[in-house]
């Protein structure tokens, strides 16, 4: 028997690959986990009839002779095979996305860091001219878009698209997908996130900005990511971690989010037990003592290599500046001499507002020219410090509509960082 299996808690990706594994593998047959994801799990049960799905227990584990294991590496994540393990003659076959190979060691295997591992497969369905049924594409396509954001998450490859675009062809649903994954965020949750942003606290780890939040829960919750993701959201930190502590399962879940490359949350969730991917993962420990959590984490985090770039990374230095009291006609020819579009002003040693092209448009007289900066300059001015991250100085510009930030230390000026700067860094990272 070949049999085909995902990991515990099995999402839209691990679904859709086990779909796509039995429509490459024909007379393979697909055993889910016990546990699944909300999502999921509303899903199948509205459409059990239309996939035939068994459950650990009811079939012979002695009777596989081909193990077909999708979107995991790890032995621990499977539910019904461990005693596989120690196999003789099994022939496994791994089909997976994720950075780290896992324990598993497939006679055979497919491994490409890419959005979703139905990605992987669809190029192979394609190739053998498999005839997608329109709820195999749109679920198919679920997977993709589940793990990949609609296809906005940094880890999104041109692989992806092309799998989401042939699925489109093949009549997946958008309207259906939009429905399917829907968070399941109810009034346990509210409550969670709720008593999360009451206690909220931000520190700097490596240059990332990052919250630590550590609560009680009783029983399983569902959603639990979806609170982090959003706690993140809210705090506007790099990265967010939840720590849910269940004193009745002497047990506590970890879940980490990120919107930095620079902090691996995979990387970080592996020295805690768990796994997951540069921007999400989780962990489940084995104790109960959450404060005791925490610290093993803030150790991890701040022994971690993983140094993020900084805005003192991008600044330009050392800075130009003007008097205000230099008559507007001067800062025009500095403006011109220097290429600058924008300079901060100083009184006295103090920087005291910025004058760029843009407040020239003030002037209506030539006259005018011969006025003080101070009389035209923007104030007050934005400024941001050498530790801030390059995503936060973007944030600033957005929300102020300006085009350069002082960088401060204290009340000294040591450099500059401009909206070049920041595309610099997010389209091209670090120049060499």
């Amino acid at each position: 028997m070949e049999l085909v299996v995902t990991h515990r808690n099995t999402d839209f990706d691990g679904l859709a690959s086990m779909i796509a594994a039995t429509l490459i593998y024909p007379g393979s047959v697909p055993m889910l986990s016990r546990s699944l994801n909300p999502n999921v799990k509303a899903f199948l049960s509205i459409h059990k009839d239309l996939f035939h799905f068994r459950r650990p227990g009811d079939l012979n584990p002695e009777t596989v002779k081909r193990l077909i294991v999708v979107d995991t590496g790890c032995w621990d994540r499977l539910d019904g095979v461990r005693s596989l393990k120690k196999a003789q003659d099994l022939q496994i076959l791994v089909w997976d996305h994720h950075e780290e190979p896992g324990d598993i060691e497939p006679t055979w295997s497919c491994r490409r860091k890419v959005g979703a591992t139905v990605s992987l497969m669809v190029p192979e369905l394609r190739s053998r001219e498999v005839v997608l049924s329109a709820i195999q594409a749109t679920v198919l396509l679920a997977g993709i878009y589940e793990d990949t954001g609609s296809l906005t998450f940094s880890g999104t490859t041109a692989e992806d698209a092309y799998a989401a675009g042939f699925l489109l062809e093949r009549g997946a649903d958008l309207d259906v997908i939009a429905s399917l994954l829907r968070p399941a965020y109810g009034e346990r949750q509210k409550n969670i996130l709720f008593a999360m942003l009451q206690k909220a606290r931000r520190t700097n780890v490596n240059g990332h900005k990052v919250s630590i939040n550590v609560q009680a829960i009783s029983g399983h919750v569902d959603s639990l990511a979806i609170v982090v993701r959003m706690y993140m959201d809210i705090v506007n930190v790099d990265g967010a971690f939840g720590i849910f502590c269940d004193d009745e399962r002497g047990r506590t879940i970890v879940i980490g989010r990120s919107r930095s490359d620079g902090l691996n949350i995979g990387d970080i969730m592996r020295r805690l037990g768990g796994g997951g991917h540069n921007r999400a993962g989780s962990a489940l420990v084995k104790s109960s003592d959450a404060e005791a959590v925490a610290r093993s984490l803030k150790e991890i985090l701040h022994q971690s290599r993983q140094s993020a770039i900084q805005v003192n990374d991008l600044m330009s230095f050392p800075v130009v500046t003007i008097a205000a009291s230099l008559p507007m006609r001067k800062a025009a020819a500095i403006l011109r001499q220097k290429g600058c579009t924008g300079v901060p002003v100083e009184e006295d040693g103090k920087l005291v507002g910025m004058i760029s092209r843009r407040d020239f448009r003030k002037i209506h007289n030539e006259n005018h020219l011969e006025r003080p900066v101070k009389a035209y300059m923007s104030t007050p001015v934005q400024t941001i410090g050498p530790g801030a991250s390059p995503m936060y100085a973007a944030r600033l510009m957005i929300k102020h509509d300006i085009g350069r930030l002082p960088v401060v230390d204290g009340d000294r000026i040591i450099g500059i960082v401009t909206r070049s700067d920041t595309m610099v860094y997010f389209y091209d990272q670090l120049p060499d």
